[in-house]
C-alpha cells in the first residue's frame, strides 16, 4: 500500500500543514480503534476498486488533499465539507477535537488510475483458499493450521514451487503418501491443481480478511457492491 501513500504518519501528507490554524488532524479514539481499523474501499481515479485501507488511513488521504469521500448518492467531499456532515443513526463515527465525524465508506483518489492487475500469487494461503481447507486426499475439511501443501511430485525427484504441482493435504494424508506421486502411493486427487482466476474484487477482499473464500458471501458494505462488481 505504500505505492498509494496509505501511510500512518503525518509528516509527509502533502497539505497538513496548510490547514485551519495549522492543526493536524488529531482522531480521538473513544471507540477504542475499533472505527478507526473499519476497512474503507479505495477508488482510483476512473471509480476501479484500487485497495482496500482503513478509516484511519482513509481520513490521512482525504485530510491531505490525496482524495475524496464518495457519499451513498455519488457525490464527492473534501475533508472540510466532509467533516460538516452529519452523523446518522446508522453511520460510524470518530470522535476528532471538532466533534464526531462520520466515517467513510468509500474514498476516491485524485492521481492514481492504474488498471494492471496481477495474476494470483502463489503462497500457501492462496493455495488453501483455491481447495477450500480441504485435502486433496482425503476430501475432508481441517483448520488452516492442521493443513499441509503437499508437492504431488515431490521436491525431491524434481517438483517445482508451481500452481500445477501445489495441493493441499492433512497432516495424516501427506505423511502417508511421503516421496510418493499420488498414483504410485495410490492415493488419487480429488480435483486437477490449477492456478485460480479470482476476481480482482475477490482477491481484494481475500486479502483484507473480509471474505473467507473465493466463492464465499462477501462482506463489506452495500455501497462497495457496483464498484467491486464493475472492477
Amino acid at each position: 500500500m505504500s505505492s498509494l501513500g496509505l501511510s500512518m504518519g503525518t509528516s509527509n501528507h502533502r497539505g497538513i500543514t496548510n490547514r485551519p490554524n495549522n492543526r493536524p488532524l488529531r482522531l480521538l479514539e473513544r471507540s477504542g480503534g475499533q472505527v478507526l481499523a473499519l476497512p474503507v474501499l479505495v477508488l482510483g481515479r476512473g471509480f476501479q476498486p484500487v485497495t482496500i485501507c482503513t478509516v484511519r488511513q482513509a481520513l490521512r488521504l482525504v485530510y491531505s488533499e490525496r482524495a475524496n469521500v464518495l457519499d451513498e448518492g455519488g457525490h464527492l467531499h473534501d475533508f472540510p465539507t466532509w467533516a460538516t456532515m452529519v452523523v446518522r443513526a446508522h453511520d460510524d463515527a470518530i470522535g476528532t477535537l471538532r466533534g464526531d465525524l462520520r466515517a467513510p465508506r468509500i474514498v476516491r483518489l485524485h492521481h492514481y488510475s492504474c488498471r494492471y492487475h496481477p495474476a494470483v500469487r502463489l503462497t500457501r494461503k492462496n493455495v488453501m483458499l483455491r481447495d477450500g481447507l480441504r485435502c486433496q486426499y482425503c476430501g475432508d475439511t481441517f483448520p488452516e493450521q492442521d493443513l499441509d501443501i503437499d508437492h504431488v511430485m515431490p521436491r525431491c525427484r524434481g517438483g517445482q514451487n508451481e500452481w500445477q504441482n501445489l495441493v493441499t493435504s492433512c497432516q495424516t494424508c501427506n505423511r502417508r503418501k511421503g516421496g510418493h506421486t499420488p498414483q504410485e502411493a495410490h492415493m488419487p486427487l480429488r480435483s486437477r491443481p490449477r492456478m485460480p482466476h479470482w476476481s480482482f474484487a475477490a482477491r481484494l477482499l481475500l486479502r483484507a480478511g473480509l471474505l473467507s473464500s473465493p466463492e464465499g458471501s462477501r462482506s463489506g458494505y452495500p455501497q462497495w457492491e457496483p464498484f467491486l462488481r464493475a472492477g
